[in-house]
């Protein structure tokens, strides 16, 4: 049989296999629900075939509900930018003023006087970066600022104005509706992101844009796109306080990103971005609707999150475990995918090109590495730029993972489980780069050799998998505490038949992964 028919065969096996597998899932997921629905919290009124709701996720509570009043708020917000943009033939000076104005009524809604605090640590930033930025220590002094205001703020839950005097307590009664804390995490990125480009921007770049642009579909058509406007510095007189306050504040990408640089947004604010037409930007605006139907069919049907929060998946089999922890992370990825993409959808909007978050499916990830690229995948880029290579790039890898998702856990919360999740995530992800480190070293020539790489790499992609379900369930579900017990549950004789087949589904699953990526390449 030639190779060309054998790997059809394969392929219509694996798919077949997808499909069955899926159809256990569903059908399982949808008994569950039925079976359960009285005792898990967080379900509401429904308005799909009289179905309940499951609406246990704060996070996406609050999105969903506000998502009218944020589209009216937006539609106007861009409306008067834009139009006064084309009026007055406003530049990088006059939008960002346009925008601090907007944004911080904007602010002053969601922190009420806490803003006070922002602006404060603000500045401060902005004034060591003004009179240190050109020492060589400065970026060291940069990030021991930015990492304690962090801590800091999460410690004492952004501060009270009694701290400061009784005479200032009152302010205390007018903290807004949404805790600055919370967003000044990514406002700490625009902070260091700052300074950095700010420190770099008197040195020679060892960005190669000729080799860049032969193979980028962007550049080659006479734009520039986004890794061009990053990697390329403003000169030093452009890093006014207007451009670096508009860029912290900047409403479309204040409360969850995606992360964009400096670099990237300043040249924007002054041209706005041309990557995508309005046609293409109507267009990404009609996926996210679907996307958002996606997931108002499946929190009403599927109630994964809600058996997660209760704890009565702790009741359940092992088989029965698996399908609401997959579950819960499909339910995960979906709300990210679509709260950075609704504010990504502004800003585009508005001329700001910020990275895409999510350009790839949670299931079609068989690789630590892959899937932290293409997760959180603006942030993904800033660790790049900012920790990665500063911290010596690949040639210090193994070690370099340590300091940046302890980082990640930190910026995230000052919890734990976030701790446990991040150095589980290293540990899983050494032994990866080192084998492919030896891949890439001593690769097979013979077909027998290519046939035994190809399926120890669909093992070991199943094996990860596996590992980075377990990692996320104990960072975002069940915490340092349910190891031992999801551990216990899986390695009981009842668990042991129900793993075995995990493993073989992900081995399928990682194999069809394989196809794709060949299809794509080919």
């Amino acid at each position: 049989m030639s190779r060309i028919r054998w790997e059809q065969w394969e392929l219509l096996f694996l798919v077949a296999y997808a499909f069955g597998f899926y159809v256990v899932v569903v059908r399982r997921s949808l008994q569950l629900s039925h079976d359960h629905y009285r005792s898990v919290r967080g379900l509401r009124s429904g308005w799909m075939f009289n179905r309940l709701n499951d609406l246990s996720d704060a996070q996406w509570r609050n999105f969903r509900g506000n998502l009218p009043v944020l589209s009216v708020v937006f539609g106007i917000f861009v409306t008067v930018a834009n139009t006064l943009r084309s009026q007055y033939h406003l530049k990088r000076r006059g939008m960002s003023i346009i925008w601090i104005l907007l944004s911080l009524s904007y602010l002053a809604y969601l922190h009420g006087a806490c803003i006070i605090f922002l602006l404060s640590i603000a500045t401060l930033n902005f004034i060591l970066a003004k009179n240190f930025g050109r020492s060589k220590f400065y970026l060291l002094v940069h990030w021991i600022f930015n990492v304690v205001i962090l801590v800091m703020n999460r410690k004492y839950e952004g501060y009270s104005f009694s701290l400061f005097g009784q005479h200032w307590a009152f302010l205390d009664e007018h903290r807004g509706i949404f805790r600055w804390q919370i967003c000044f995490n990514l406002v700490t990125l625009r902070m260091i992101s700052y300074g950095c480009d700010y420190h770099w921007s008197n040195q020679v770049s060892r960005f190669d844009y000729k080799k860049h642009s032969k193979g980028c579909s962007v550049c080659s058509s006479g734009n520039s796109c986004y890794q061009v406007l990053q990697e390329t510095s403003i000169p030093r007189d452009d890093h006014s306080f207007s451009t670096y306050l508009c860029y912290l504040i900047y409403a479309p990408l204040y409360i969850a990103g995606p992360v964009v640089s400096f670099n990237a947004f300043a040249k924007q604010l002054g041209t706005p971005q041309k990557s995508y037409s309005v046609r293409q930007t109507a267009w990404y605006g009609f996926k996210w609707v679907l996307n958002l139907f996606l997931m108002e069919t499946m929190t009403h049907f599927f109630y994964y999150n809600a058996f997660a929060i209760s704890g009565l998946w702790r009741q359940l089999s092992p088989l029965d475990i698996f399908i609401i922890g997959y579950g819960v992370l499909n339910f995960m990825w979906l709300k990210f995918l679509l709260i950075w993409r609704y504010f990504r959808f502004w800003s585009l909007i508005a001329g700001i090109e910020a990275p895409e978050n999510m350009p790839r499916c949670i299931n079609n990830c068989h690789d630590l590495e892959g899937f932290w690229k293409s997760w959180h995948a603006s942030f993904n880029r800033w660790l790049v730029r900012y920790m990665y290579i500063p911290l010596g790039g690949s040639q210090r890898k193994l070690l370099n993972v340590w300091a940046i998702f302890t980082f990640v856990a930190i910026w995230h919360d000052l919890e734990w489980k976030l701790l446990s999740w991040a150095w589980l995530t290293c540990i899983f992800l050494i032994p990866e780069i080192l084998v492919k480190s030896s891949i890439s070293k001593h690769q097979a020539r013979s077909a027998l050799g290519r046939f035994v790489l190809h399926e120890l790499s669909a093992v070991a992609g199943a094996v990860t998998i596996m590992c980075l379900m377990v990692a996320n369930l104990v960072g975002y579900v069940i915490g340092p505490s349910g190891i031992n017990w999801l551990v216990s549950r899986l390695l009981h004789k009842e668990g042991l038949p129900v793993l075995g087949g995990i493993f073989a589904s992900f081995y399928v699953g990682t194999k069809l992964m394989f196809h794709i990526r060949d299809k794509k390449w080919a």
